[in-house]
């Protein structure tokens, strides 16, 4: 499979990649990795050229009314009543002068950074009314509870939120993270903890040191995922244990990021994020000996969406905010759909102890 000449300016998406396809490596032309060949990859993140992504309310809305439809004809719960309820919306949304008339946004993906987006995100993260980590927090704990105490690294620990319940279940925790204001909430949590600020492919660990990894909602921010399971690989002991959670691919199609600030060139910029297939965490994983306990895709709840929730005012800040100018679309398109994948797997060996 050939690739075009890649731009500056880019967007993610995600395809089944066989034994020959070139992957290439996300990111910016400034130190950007070379494209290489797979050793039999079956998912792979690839760009695609796009100079800019054009961002607009109603295209968003438009979008979900179809994905509802879509989903309801293959699910077989689509009557006649709701499908003719679709129509008169989409009609209706189209006839709304406020979004016929609302300008989108033109937005330049990868011009900021993680560190960018967590600066912002750093006091508020963990607070109560994060859908995502309060379905994903309770089902990582059942795992650990499961486990061996003993040494844990939490990777791209954030604020601390695993790396406290690692803690109160009698482990010595080591929390690293590559954004210094997430470490600066962590280290006000837990002052007694000891963080370091590092990448996840360069890990300030020796070799088996660690009996547990966890590195949870952190992996849509890499671009290779290899280099990042071999780091945890080589940090675990024989028998050791690794727990991932990472957003689900559905959610990067469902509930996209719209743009959040300027880029260095002024322009509203994208925050570049990876989501996989879930035979991505396979093809890299087995091969280094990771042996797989347990992976489960927890649901978004139905009836997550108040039918009585005002819309937001346009222009909007986040694409989910939109959601209320369709309740019952965005419900049919959303709710009962996996929002989060985790991962148990155990490296190959005998756990001492």
């Amino acid at each position: 499979m050939k690739t075009e000449t890649l731009k500056e300016d880019v967007e993610f998406r995600h395809v089944v990649a066989d034994d020959d396809m070139t992957r290439i490596n996300v990111g910016r032309d400034d130190g950007c990795p070379q494209p290489r060949k797979t050793s039999g990859a079956i998912g792979a993140c690839v760009r695609t050229v796009h100079e800019v992504t054009y961002l607009s309310p109603l295209g968003y809305l438009l979008g979900i009314e179809g994905a509802a439809l879509l989903r309801g004809l293959r699910e077989g719960s689509a009557d006649q009543a709701f499908v003719e309820a679709r129509i008169t919306e989409i009609r209706t949304l189209l006839d709304t002068p406020s979004l016929a008339h609302a300008e989108g946004v033109t937005a330049n993906p990868g011009t900021i950074t993680t560190g960018d987006v967590y600066r912002d995100w750093a006091p508020h993260y963990d607070s109560p009314g994060n859908q995502m980590i309060d379905i994903e927090q309770p089902l990582v704990r059942r795992i650990l509870d499961g486990l061996p105490v003993g040494t844990a690294l939490d990777a791209a620990c954030g604020t601390g939120r695993h790396t406290t319940y690692l803690q109160e279940l009698g482990h010595h925790v080591i929390g690293v993270d590559a954004s210094p204001d997430m470490l600066a909430q962590a280290r006000k949590r837990l002052p007694d903890v000891e963080f370091h600020e590092a990448d996840l492919h360069r890990l300030p660990l020796a070799d088996n040191a660690v009996d547990t990894v966890v590195c949870t909602l952190a992996l849509a921010h890499v671009p290779e995922l290899a280099p990042v399971l071999a780091e945890f690989a080589r940090v675990l002991r024989p028998g050791g244990n690794l727990v991932v959670s990472d957003a689900h691919l559905l959610v990067s199609y469902l509930r996209p990021t719209l743009a959040r600030r300027p880029g260095p060139d002024g322009l509203p910029s994208l925050l570049a994020e990876y989501h996989r297939p879930l035979s991505a965490y396979l093809a890299e994983a087995l091969p280094l000996g990771f042996q797989v306990r347990h992976c489960e895709e927890p649901r978004r709840p139905r009836n997550s969406l108040n039918p009585a929730t005002a819309p937001d005012p346009l222009p909007t800040y986040p694409s989910w905010d939109l959601l209320h100018w369709c309740p019952e679309a965005s419900a049919a398109a959303l709710d009962d759909s996996p929002i989060v994948v985790i991962w148990h797997f155990q490296l190959e060996g005998v756990q001492e102890g």
